[in-house]
């Protein structure tokens, strides 16, 4: 498994994935997202974002659009790509990144810290309150100093041997499963040949 920069040409499928998970696709750019690969297959597994907010006192970085494909969850695949947005933060010149949350025990094994809405920048409160309008009332703020970046040591192994869930397959339906003794039935065309 690796983590790479999206490509334009994924645009559709992130979108897809984007509006199938129910996640925020608010100023829509593929360049700002990375996505989880397996390297024998190339399947896609997951993907999140960078969204910079740029202000006149300053430019915020925020963690959004974070997901992971079923068949691919509890392998390490979300951990990797919320490295891999810090990493990328952290690059950019960032030192703090912010991200909401419906569950924030997630982000806080690698380090992020809930804020109280009062002490977030003004863009980052702005986007609580759309967020929480638009997804949920009970989203939480989180910030991450990037230099205290965490990775679990179980995530870490879990994404090195990562491989897709199989698929639950569907038994083919017989007659017996309606009633139909499939000896004597008769139907209704059956002209008897």
């Amino acid at each position: 498994m690796y983590v790479r920069d999206a490509k334009n040409r994924e645009e559709v499928w992130l979108l897809d994935h984007i509006e199938a998970m129910g996640l925020d696709d608010a100023a829509f750019r593929s360049r700002d997202y990375v996505v989880a690969l397996d390297e024998e297959t190339n399947e896609k597994a997951g993907f999140g974002r960078i969204r910079v907010h740029k202000t006149d006192e300053g430019d915020y970085c925020e963690l959004t659009g974070i997901g992971v494909l079923d068949a691919w969850r509890g392998q390490g695949v979300g951990a990797h790509v919320v490295e891999r947005l810090v990493e990328k933060s952290g690059d950019a010149g960032f030192d703090v990144v912010y991200s909401f949350a419906l569950e924030p025990t997630y982000l806080a094994q690698f380090g992020f810290e809930p804020v109280p809405t009062g002490e977030l920048p003004a863009p980052m409160r702005e986007r609580l309150e759309t967020k929480r309008e638009t997804m949920a009332d009970d989203i939480v703020p989180m910030r991450l100093s990037v230099d205290g970046f965490e990775m679990p040591e179980r995530l870490r192994e879990a994404f090195k041997i990562a491989v897709p869930a199989a698929e639950e397959s569907t038994p083919e339906e017989r007659p017996e499963d309606f009633g139909i003794d499939p000896d004597d039935a008769t139907y209704k065309y059956d002209t008897g040949q």
